[in-house]
């Protein structure tokens, strides 16, 4: 646990975890294990510390804390748990005649000492899932929490050391200084959560010391709504998608909605029938939302709202509370494309609507932007799904529900172009913070004389063969072995 500190403590943070980890001490199977058993103590026993941490930071739900943060943490620790004498296990390969005889294996090795930088948004859960997959890999671990929910932060640096290995997995506390000091060093692989101006800023330091990176970004995220769904159950997905997912505030929560323009004044009259219904009449008192994290967000927020382009096209919401940090849910029809709401990402409670004559239109207009880090579609329609899978480029997608795809550890999180690099979650996670080493083992037996110089013409003509596959020519080749 290290606070405030500058490059010559960043420098000996990391050397002393990498002398940590050469001793071979997080190799181990038992070592391992020990480490996530630790964090899923931790879960337990301090459920309600965590909780107070993330209402310091964001005002989030109970429920939302356990549903969206603890509970999908305790799942990454007994996925690991469950599977981790299998995923260390040597994977077997087949080998060719060219090395006959010979066995082939790919072994996962730990790549070193890690560095995780995690975003503030789903502060426990960003910071402990990536830490999860790399202790489960047998890696030394550097956990810089974002200092932008500072009460999580504060937690993870006075309490983690009590339930891991301090001698091999550090929290570095801090902001801008301490994260440039220990972007500064060398690690073996660095993950970072955010946003991709920082992203651009990770990589260009990862890249003085070839240090290979994953990062999760984020976009605008779209929702395709086609005029055949069940609207009722469709509304109350996309509600709790966007809305209920820290007020927007999630890198994969709805971004925007694509509809036609038929049927978008029915999509608008029942998102407003399913907010009010979750929220009341009055969403700003609501303590089913979260508020907005920080003073800065929620001017960032009203610019995107206060922009002359759209301040007609409110349709529902609208409603702020500066001092209080909260916006209420807001919903926006016919947005121009040009507006400052559709430029960048939302990252908060506000629903832009943008409408087409035909939905297969909406294929276009997202391909035409950045690579999202999610996608949607509402339909039942399988032709349309079909070719809404194959059309458009996103980390990952859902049909007829948001968010949930992160809740599926056999499947991989993690975004595409200006969403981001690599992945992880699961079996993912451990690839992630490993290197897949080839091994390939011989006798001493079956020594080819062919093989060897000088290459007579009659050598070449048996390679040749044997390398193509020819059976006479590896028929040949056999015969070979014994004449010399």
């Amino acid at each position: 646990m290290e606070g405030g500190f500058d490059g010559a403590g960043a420098a000996e943070v990391v050397a002393e975890l990498r002398e940590s980890f050469e001793s071979g001490r997080t190799r181990s199977f038992e070592w391992r294990v020990a480490q996530l058993k630790g964090i899923a103590r931790l879960i337990v026993e301090k459920e309600a510390e965590i909780t107070a941490a993330l209402d310091d930071d964001l005002a989030k739900p109970q429920i939302e804390s356990f549903i969206g943060e603890i509970s999908m943490v305790r799942g990454s620790c007994r996925f690991a748990l469950k599977e981790l004498k299998r995923w260390m296990k040597p994977e077997k390969v087949a080998t060719s005649v060219t090395t006959f005889p010979s066995s082939a294996k790919v072994v996962s090795e730990p790549l070193g000492v890690v560095l995780i930088i995690s975003a503030w948004n789903y502060p426990f859960l960003l910071s402990i899932d990536p830490v999860i997959g790399a202790i489960a890999a047998g890696n030394a671990v550097v956990l810089k929490p974002s200092e932008v929910a500072p009460a999580t932060s504060s937690f993870f640096a006075r309490i983690l050391p009590d339930y891991v290995d301090n001698s091999c997995i550090r929290v570095v506390e801090g902001s801008i200084p301490e994260t440039t000091a220990l972007l500064d060093q060398k690690f073996d692989k660095i993950l970072y959560t955010g946003n991709a101006r920082v992203g651009r800023i990770v990589m260009t330091a990862a890249a003085k010391h070839l240090t290979p990176v994953v990062l999760e970004l984020g976009g605008k995220c779209p929702v395709l709504v086609d005029s055949n769904v069940d609207i009722k159950v469709a509304t109350r997905r996309i509600v709790a998608g966007k809305w209920g997912c820290n007020s927007g505030q999630a890198c994969i929560a709805p971004d925007y909605i694509i509809t036609t323009k038929s049927f978008a004044p029915k999509l608008v009259d029942a998102l407003k029938i399913t907010l009010e219904k979750f929220y009341g009449k009055d969403p700003l008192e609501s303590a089913d939302l979260s508020r907005i994290v920080n003073s800065n967000h929620f001017k960032r927020l009203m610019n995107l709202l206060d922009d002359e382009k759209v301040s007609g096209t409110i349709v529902h919401g609208g409603q702020r509370n500066e001092k209080r940090l909260r916006i209420a849910p807001t919903i926006l029809l016919d947005v121009p494309s040009d507006s400052l709401i559709m430029k960048e990402e939302v990252f908060g409670p506000l629903l832009p609507i943008v409408t087409v004559d035909e939905l297969r239109e909406g294929f276009g207009l997202i391909n035409s932007k950045g690579k999202p880090l999610a996608a949607y579609l509402f339909t039942k329609d399988r032709k349309l799904e079909e070719k809404f899978v194959k059309t458009v480029s996103a980390g990952g997608m859902v049909i007829n529900d948001t968010i949930l795809q992160v809740t599926n550890p056999r499947l991989p999180f993690g975004g595409v172009g200006e969403s981001g690099m690599g992945s992880y979650h699961g079996k993912f996670s451990f690839d992630a913070f490993s290197h897949k080493k080839a091994v390939l083992s011989r006798g001493f037996g079956g020594d080819v004389s062919m093989r060897y110089p000088p290459y007579t013409a009659h050598k070449q003509k048996i390679l040749r063969g044997l390398i193509t596959g020819n059976i006479i020519a590896v028929f040949l080749a056999l015969i070979g072995w014994t004449r010399h």
